[in-house]
């Protein structure tokens, strides 16, 4: 029962349209989005009309818009960044890295990428190299490489594997010697 309703846009909506676009929209995103905020109203031809001028300046907005997105896709080209997160001994973060995380690192090094614009293909719950897609436009898109790094040095695990024979018998290794310490007349050079 998907009832779809025609309005015209009095204001730029992103992803829908811009000042002056006619467009068919579900009745209760009309209904509680666009009407109560004044952003589209029932399409009049002489609405349409007096929304002209308004419309030539959104779209000349969008084409310098469009040309800074150009500009920042390509300086995004080869972006690596390196987060420092909390984790336990294995590896598993005890947060998760999320598109503010991202978007907040990309602003501090100078590019304003809204957190909407980065696309994680997957919740980043653990350390490792993490290929993450900004958006900005259906045709406007770079990958940039997050590297998800613990905040302390990781305990590693400082057993000894243990191996089998073909029977399933344990092999027994010969115990290490400690190292002995060398003898105080060897360590120290004799003064002659």
């Amino acid at each position: 029962m998907r009832k779809d309703v025609q309005l015209l846009l009095v204001e730029t909506v992103d992803n829908l349209g811009i000042v002056g676009d006619v467009v068919k929209v579900r009745a209760g995103y009309a209904r509680n989005y666009l009407l109560p905020r004044g952003l589209a109203t029932t399409p009049d031809e002489s609405l349409i009309a007096s929304l002209a001028e308004k419309r030539k300046q959104a779209e000349v907005e969008q084409g310098k818009l469009r040309v800074e997105r150009e500009a920042l896709i390509k300086r995004l080209e080869g972006v690596e960044i390196t987060m420092q997160r909390a984790c336990n001994d294995l590896g598993l973060l005890y947060g998760s890295v999320t598109q503010q995380d991202i978007s907040g690192a990309l602003k501090s090094l100078g590019f304003e990428v809204k957190p909407r614009e980065v696309r994680l293909p997957q919740v980043i719950k653990r350390l490792g190299q993490f290929e993450v897609n900004v958006k900005l436009a259906s045709d406007l898109e770079e990958h940039v490489q997050v590297h998800v790094v613990p905040d302390r040095e990781l305990e590693g695990d400082e057993r000894e594997e243990m191996e089998f024979d073909n029977e399933g018998n344990l092999i027994e290794k010969p115990e290490k010697p400690a190292k002995a310490e060398a003898p105080a007349e060897e360590a120290a050079p004799a003064a002659e």
